[in-house]
């Protein structure tokens, strides 16, 4: 049976065996870690885990592990996983797979943000491949548990994301400040204006993506990350988004003469998109009126919506897993019956006016109706 006895330094000792033959020794600064040890080290080994398998290093493991995922998961999925190599901390690298606990997790993921400056989302990701990895360990028989799922992420410190798209005339005017310096990045920031696109989306548009049937519009279905490999788009679906007449002059500027399997987008010398080339040759940082690129695809679901375009179809152009990811965009704007109710309450002869002097005196002939 699990026990524990405290050493001579002050510190507690678990103790593990199997019978009267022992499985292995640990020593915790708290009893009750030293305990929980112990006691789940004994029903590993009952339920078939090998101890000695799970005296394996991570630092060990990981190496094969990523191998074997780059030929079973998807490569984004894979690149993710294969960073834990380098962001490995050598307090839990050097731990056995077998002894890792959750608090040796949390303190890795502490690790993360302050020595390699790892943004939440980051560490959201990075903990959900160190479980896969965890979870891996559990099939190859090297431990019973997954000390990742116990383990919190640290608090949030980066504000929500907040939106803030251009109107439809600040966008025309950032436009032709920025066709000032290039007409390359203004016919970019007008069609990203219009249609929504992702900045790695319009990195990986081809020429052969234009539809005119039944009406003019690209056919999504690509994007790439600067430094990336081409991908599908964010959810793994294909969407049509349309090109309204204000942009189509600037998107045949930008397709001219491009062979199907040319990129329609590129910087202002011809090359690929690149978000540093693009903001120093706009001038962005001086000419944006404080808004971000990405700004542009906020700008694009507000205009359609401005427009009355109806939820669903703005939903699916801006290829949203939901409608409810959408409707932050109402949020922002108000709907449509938002705006008819203030202009019935700003028409001239309201509840004081005209027809209300008309209804009271129908009524009774007295300004001492009931309200």
């Amino acid at each position: 049976m699990a026990h524990t006895r405290k050493l001579a330094s002050g510190r507690f000792q678990g103790i593990a065996k199997r019978g009267r033959v022992l499985i292995g020794t640990r020593t915790f600064d708290r009893r009750t870690d030293a305990q929980a040890w112990a006691e789940r080290t004994e029903l590993a080994a009952e339920g078939g885990v090998t101890v000695r398998a799970g005296k394996a290093l991570v630092r060990e493991l990981l190496p094969d592990w990523v191998k074997m995922r780059w030929r079973t998961v998807a490569p984004k999925t894979a690149q993710t996983d294969s960073e834990l190599v380098r962001l490995m901390s050598p307090a839990l690298g050097a731990r056995s797979v077998g002894t890792v606990m959750p608090g040796e997790v949390e303190r890795w993921l502490l690790y993360l943000r302050e020595r390699h400056s790892q943004a939440d989302g980051s560490l959201t990701r990075y903990r959900a491949s160190l479980s896969a990895f965890f979870a891996w360990c559990m099939v190859e028989h090297r431990r019973a548990d997954n000390p990742v799922t116990a383990a919190k992420l640290p608090s949030k410190l980066e504000p929500p994301e907040e939106m803030n798209p251009f109107t439809e005339d600040e966008l025309s005017e950032v436009v032709d400040r920025i066709r000032r310096y290039s007409d390359v990045c203004a016919d970019v920031a007008l069609i990203a204006g219009w249609t929504g696109l992702r900045w790695g989306e319009l990195r990986a548009v081809l020429a052969s993506s234009e539809q005119q049937v039944p009406t003019p519009g690209l056919r999504v279905s690509r994007s790439q990350t600067e430094g990336g490999k081409v991908k599908v788009t964010k959810g793994r679906r294909a969407r049509r988004v349309p090109l309204a007449d204000v942009v189509l002059p600037a998107f045949r500027r930008a397709s001219a003469g491009k062979a199907p399997d040319d990129l329609i987008f590129t910087g202002p010398r011809g090359g690929q998109l690149w978000h540093s080339s693009f903001v120093r040759a706009s001038h962005w940082d001086e000419v944006a009126m404080g808004r971000r690129i990405h700004d542009l695809r906020h700008t694009a679901a507000c205009l359609w919506l401005a427009r009355g375009v109806d939820l669903g179809t703005v939903s699916a152009w801006m290829g949203h897993a939901s409608v409810a990811t959408t409707n932050r965009y109402l949020h922002f704007l108000g709907t449509v019956a938002d705006q008819a109710g203030l202009e019935r309450l700003n028409r001239p002869g309201g509840a004081h006016g005209a027809h209300a002097d008309a209804t009271v005196t129908a009524v009774g002939g007295s300004e001492s109706a009931s309200d």
